[in-house]
């Protein structure tokens, strides 16, 4: 049974007329009953009365009919969805990105974008790096905005900046006052980190190891905001991207690392088995246009 025969049956039970109906339907009275015959026989019922001038819907093509309206709404408003999205001018985008890029790049893009495409929409989700990979897996997401590289074999992947990390401590701590320091320095201080599952702990301890020690956390927190404010009251260290929490007011003092490696990579990714929706193709291709920002 299709949706068109279900239609047919709607017009029928409205003018329980076959003649009329048939008209108003466009179609030869013969297609019409063969229609009808359908729906019958998939209920296991007449829904009719046939009467000698004309038909009466039974009690079974009452209910048929209520639940038949409720289902060409359904598939009605499910195809305008889907026409919506395959709109590359006015679909949904579904974006994942990370807490940390939030003040900073995300807001930048998505304005940049706007002045483009001002009918497309944005359905966010944040979270850390390991939800957004998740995100993408499940379909709750089509792009995303992460760090670090994800799996090649899994995600495509689109750098978009490069961040220089840097020693964030107290204010009047006794490695405030250089212009760079080795990391090592910091060994035998507490540190604020993240939350496990944080893609951004992971390069933090990594480059403590690098540097011989591992950390002593004295906290875990959800975003480097938090972070750089407990910094700023004296909790402890940390190492954090200075852009990802600029205009801070926290007092922490923020002291470039030294060693190549001291950077920190956000790119934009997106799952490679599957088809994006025509908007997030547009937003993909916005954004491998936008320089790669070096901070």
């Amino acid at each position: 049974m299709h949706v068109e025969d279900l239609r047919s049956f709607v017009v029928l039970a409205e003018t329980e007329h076959l003649t009329e109906a048939a008209a108003g339907l466009g179609t030869s009275q013969p297609n019409l009953s063969r229609s009808l015959r359908r729906v019958e026989d998939a209920f296991g019922v007449p829904l009719f009365e046939r009467e000698h001038r004309g038909l009466r819907l039974n009690p079974y093509g009452r209910i048929v009919l209520e639940a038949a309206r409720l289902s060409i709404s359904a598939v009605e408003n499910a195809q305008h969805r889907i026409d919506a999205l395959l709109d590359p001018e006015s679909g949904t985008v579904r974006l994942a990105f990370l807490h940390s890029v939030a003040p900073s790049l995300l807001p930048d893009l998505l304005k940049a974008f706007r002045a483009v495409g001002p009918s497309v929409e944005f359905a966010l989700r944040q979270g850390s790096s390991q939800d957004i990979a998740q995100d993408l897996e499940s379909g709750e997401a089509e792009i995303g905005i992460s760090s670090p590289r994800p799996d090649p074999a899994r995600f495509g992947w689109h750098l978009l900046e490069q961040q220089r990390l840097a020693l964030h401590v107290p204010p009047n701590h006794p490695l405030a006052t250089r212009r760079r320091v080795e990391l090592a320095a910091a060994a035998a201080e507490p540190f604020i980190g993240l939350q496990p599952g944080f893609g951004f702990q992971r390069i933090t301890d990594e480059l403590c190891r690098a540097a011989g020690f591992t950390p002593r956390l004295a906290f875990e927190a959800s975003d480097l905001t938090t972070i750089d404010s407990l910094v700023g009251a004296g909790l402890g260290v940390a190492v954090l991207p200075s852009s990802a929490v600029r205009g801070s007011e926290s007092g922490a003092v923020a002291v470039p690392l030294a060693g190549i490696q001291s950077r920190r990579e956000i790119g934009m990714i997106w799952r490679l088995r599957g088809q994006l929706t025509p908007a997030a193709e547009r937003f993909r291709s916005f954004v491998r246009s936008w320089p790669v920002i070096s901070s």
